[in-house]
């Protein structure tokens, strides 16, 4: 098995019972089976402080959040829905992401990052939405399948189990394409996924 290529899944929330970590976990299997070696952030455990600008005072676990991401081919993100966006923990983690300005090449500069989003209700498809901006922001890309899932308290049992499997296998399918197109790129230095408009052509480093 080739595991060369990693994903980093980056999610969760401070909730005891976190249906985005859940949901996140199984994305990043799906990775594992797909070739890929995982690793996986829980939001929670990193206990980042507020992301202040241009402060020398750097938490060692927004250094190795940074450095974790600058490593990874591909990415995926799991966010709950809070008040129409993503969690405030969640942003504030993409926000010590700053770190890497600095970096060659900056940013998610050529990375594939994969979405994923738990509602209370039906509306999570706001939090993709939001992952999507900021992604595009810090120059990635996002692969054309996301997965929102609405009435996510309904959707996980106590252990974190999907109860319905067509979301399990979502989830992995979401986990094997962004693989598939972290591949590409690395390959390759474009992807195909945009099928409608042609190969993505490489940024310029």
């Amino acid at each position: 098995m080739n595991t060369s290529l990693t994903i980093v899944g980056i999610g969760g929330s401070m909730a005891p019972a976190s249906t985005s970590l859940a949901a996140l976990k199984i994305a990043l299997e799906g990775a594992g089976e797909a070739e890929a070696r995982t690793e996986l952030i829980n939001i929670a455990s990193l206990n980042l402080p507020m992301f202040v600008p241009r402060t020398q005072d750097v938490p060692a676990s927004a250094t190795k959040l940074a450095a974790a991401v600058y490593d990874a081919a591909g990415l995926i993100w799991s966010s709950p829905l809070y008040h129409g966006t993503i969690s405030g923990s969640f942003k504030n983690a993409l926000d010590w992401l700053e770190l890497l300005s600095s970096r060659e090449p900056p940013y998610l500069t050529n990375k594939v990052v994969g979405l994923i989003s738990t509602a209370g209700g039906v509306q999570g498809l706001q939090a993709v939405n939001t992952m999507e901006f900021v992604v595009r922001a810090l120059r990635g890309w996002t692969v054309p399948l996301v997965i929102p899932i609405p009435r996510a308290m309904q959707a996980f049992d106590a252990d974190g189990q999907p109860r319905e499997p067509q979301i399990a296998q979502q989830l992995r399918s979401l986990g094997q394409e962004v693989v598939r197109a972290a591949k590409q790129f690395s390959v390759s230095g474009y992807s195909d996924y945009d099928a409608g408009h042609g190969a993505v052509e490489p940024q310029p480093k």
